[in-house]
């Protein structure tokens, strides 16, 4: 979310634009993960070949240790279970990864993975497309050597799919999303931890969806909502609560042009161009830029042709309410963001809670319905208007939205 330059007077003046500019993205350090002895090395072409020759109702058993791969592995039969003695015992490595765009590229439904990591893969780290029932427990992608461009777009990403379990999982290092699900229906993230991706959590174009109990911290943003316009299936019904988001501050580290790349350093919880998301009961804190953002497509620079024609701009029906938040604001990444802050907060102030970039459908009587109580503040910047006057008014949010359900997946 890079708005056009804010020509904001006071703000614009020399020496305050120098004082600010000098301010970055805050830098953890990534921790490197326990060294796995290796294992045995012809144990490599068995599990290829085994995933390959796998019939319905097989489970194929990675026994500990680290095993290398130069190309990707496919699974593409129904009804299996891939299951490792442990996501720091078991470890399927690519490094050095010379063909494929995966690391385990699967095609099939009612599909387990657990106990088991995927590591340094040239491109995703596990992607399962086009599948139902879909369960991935105590799984680790990981990019050993920290946030790099260079590194696997997504960690965990299954994409048109359908009744989805993650759970207990982890993702580190990803140039795109740690934790994605796009294009599904019937989604359950919990109890799992993303850290040092441009996106910690990302759900896109997805329909009902429940993200809770996880930890998101040292991405570029914490936990994303996201409707892309070029996509024919328009997502809504998220829920995201119960989950500790923390301390998001990495500098972007997304390829040049891509969605994820427009997210500012030091963002919470984004929802852009999304309907019927509730934020509630999470803990949100220290994300240097803001705690939460709501915004459009628009602010992103994306162009109408691009869109399909079932595609609102308009975040709408966003409810956002007794969440714990604290801290961040302080270092808004960006010239535009950092001249915003100054502009309305001083030098040494902070932005507030929530940001919303003001974008709305003037003709949608009911207004865009976004519902705010329990923050220290909102600024609307004022979008559409060119930027020129953000308003801290909180009386537009002051509404009432009925709760979404739980996502019930039917598993028993």
């Amino acid at each position: 979310m890079n708005p056009p330059c804010l020509p904001l007077r006071a703000c614009l003046l020399a020496a305050a634009v120098a004082a600010v500019a000098a301010c970055g993205p805050e830098q953890a350090q990534h921790t490197p993960t326990p060294e796995v002895a290796a294992g045995d090395a012809a144990f490599a072409e068995t599990l290829r070949t085994k995933l390959i020759d796998a019939k319905p109702g097989d489970v194929i058993e990675v026994p500990p240790g680290r095993y290398s791969f130069d190309r990707s592995l496919t699974l593409r039969v129904d009804g299996v279970t891939l299951r490792g003695a442990g996501p720091d015992k078991s470890v399927l490595s690519f490094k050095g990864q010379k063909a494929g765009a995966e690391g385990l590229l699967v095609n099939a439904s009612n599909f387990l993975i657990e106990n088991i990591a995927i590591e340094d893969s040239k491109g995703d780290g596990l992607k399962v497309n086009e599948g139902e029932h879909i369960t991935i427990r105590n799984v680790r992608v990981e990019w050993t050597g920290g946030p790099s461009t260079k590194n696997g777009g997504y960690g965990l990403y299954p994409v048109k799919t359908r009744n989805v379990l993650i759970e207990n999982s982890v993702a580190i290092g990803a140039s795109d999303a740690g934790i994605y699900v796009g294009q599904s229906r019937d989604v359950i993230v919990r109890n799992s931890r993303a850290e040092f991706n441009v996106a910690g959590i990302e759900i896109e174009n997805t329909v009902n969806a429940d993200v809770y109990d996880n930890t998101a911290t040292n991405n570029t943003g914490g936990i994303l909502v996201f409707n892309m316009p070029a996509l024919s299936q328009q997502g809504g019904a998220i829920r995201v609560y119960k989950n500790k988001v923390f301390k998001n501050n990495t500098a972007n580290f997304g390829a040049k042009g891509t969605p994820v790349a427009s997210v500012p350093a030091g963002s919470g919880v984004v929802v852009n161009s999304n309907d019927d998301v509730e934020i509630f009961d999470n803990d949100i804190s220290d994300n240097a830029t803001t705690n939460i953002i709501v915004s459009s497509v628009y602010s992103t620079g994306y162009k109408d042709d691009k869109a399909s024609s079932e595609f609102d701009p308009y975040p709408e029906r966003i409810n956002i309410y007794g969440n714990r938040l604290k801290g961040g604001g302080d270092s808004p990444d960006g010239f535009d963001l950092k001249a915003l802050k100054t502009a309305l907060f001083g030098l040494s102030g902070h932005l507030p809670d929530v940001l919303w970039d003001g974008y709305a459908n003037t003709q949608r009587k009911e207004g865009p319905q976004i519902c705010i109580r329990d923050v220290s503040g909102v600024v609307n910047a004022d979008g559409p208007g060119g930027y020129k006057n953000p308003s801290q008014d909180t009386k537009p949010y002051a509404c009432e939205l009925p709760k979404l359900p739980a996502i019930d997946l039917k598993r028993g």
